[in-house]
């Protein structure tokens, strides 16, 4: 395509995501910025983007990105209309991930040294949680929220310098961010069947009572330690010959882990879609469980959790 065909093409794509905007500086310099996002050179920064768009200077870039605090939510609201006219309905499904960005220095919010997905290990990086609207194997990004470390939010100095609004100088668990996320997303009217999210999430009991608390049906990941009941597990309450009398019932069984619980299931080799590698291909089981997340008693077991999806 020539360099102006694809420039009028996303022109036209942007038109209605520019006119949400309603200030005219910020009409008019949207477009450019994105454009240099989108286009040739590794460096994102304003200056050298700003000479790949043929500019004089940087200066009016700059005041675009760092003007006066906006509101974005109409933005937002547009973009899971699109993604949802794209994609949505109920064979649809909303992705739950960690975003990962690497970054040098301490002055970006929210940097800090955690985990880096793009990495594979611990670096210095900004973390995001991003939800996904897809179906089949087109994906449409429509949330993206800042993670805060501890760190920053104990540092209201710091936390100021680089701009963060009071109401959000709070360190929110990541899970937090993404039951949030999908509450808006909802309230934008976006339709899927299916929440997914890998063990990251899914060892997180509250967020997936979360889940079943909006009604929503959802299969996450979890770890392979984590402890399970059969489905069978009951609790009773054991009468002791002296003192007290409990206060508290106790599981019916012991709980173990959950490569354990597997170890005798019956496994089926799935290939599910063709990747940039070749086929992906892996070994799959399924059993029902109780995971074992409940108040911690006495003896340092946890009774089951009644889940309605997982």
């Amino acid at each position: 395509m020539a360099d102006t065909g694809w420039r009028e093409e996303l022109d036209g794509w942007l038109e209605p995501f520019v006119t949400a905007l309603g200030h005219e500086k910020r009409r008019l310099w949207a477009p450019v910025y994105v454009r240099g996002l989108l286009g040739q050179g590794e460096r994102k920064s304003l200056q050298p983007m700003a000479s790949r768009l043929g500019l004089c200077g940087h200066d009016q870039l700059h005041h675009f990105v760092t003007s006066a605090i906006w509101d974005d939510a109409p933005l937002r609201r547009l973009l899971i209309e699109k993604a949802d006219a794209l994609v949505g309905g109920p064979d649809a499904v909303l992705v739950v991930d960690d975003t990962a960005l690497p970054k040098q220095g301490r002055h970006s919010v929210g940097v800090s040294r955690q985990y880096c997905g793009a990495l594979g290990k611990r670096a210095n990086c900004q973390v995001l949680v991003s939800l996904t609207l897809a179906s089949g194997e087109v994906p449409v990004p429509v949330g993206l929220q800042l993670f805060l470390p501890e760190t920053w939010a104990a540092d209201p100095t710091r936390c100021a310098r680089a701009g963060v609004p009071e109401e959000r100088r709070r360190a929110l668990a990541k899970t937090d961010l993404a039951l949030g996320e999908i509450d808006r997303v909802l309230a934008a009217g976006a339709r899927f069947g299916c929440v997914l999210a890998d063990a990251g999430y899914g060892v997180s009991a509250a967020f997936r009572q979360g889940l079943s608390e909006r009604g929503l049906v959802w299969a996450v990941g979890i770890p392979r330690v984590q402890n399970v009941y059969s489905p069978e597990v009951g609790l009773h309450w054991p009468r002791a010959a002296t003192g007290r009398p409990r206060k508290h019932p106790v599981p019916s069984e012991d709980p173990v882990a959950a490569e354990t619980m597997l170890a005798n299931a019956l496994w089926r080799r799935v290939n599910w879609r063709r990747g940039t590698k070749g086929p992906l291909v892996a070994e799959f089981a399924a059993l029902r469980v109780r995971p074992a997340e409940g108040e911690q008693l006495r003896n340092g077991r946890h009774p089951h959790l009644v889940e309605r999806s997982g």
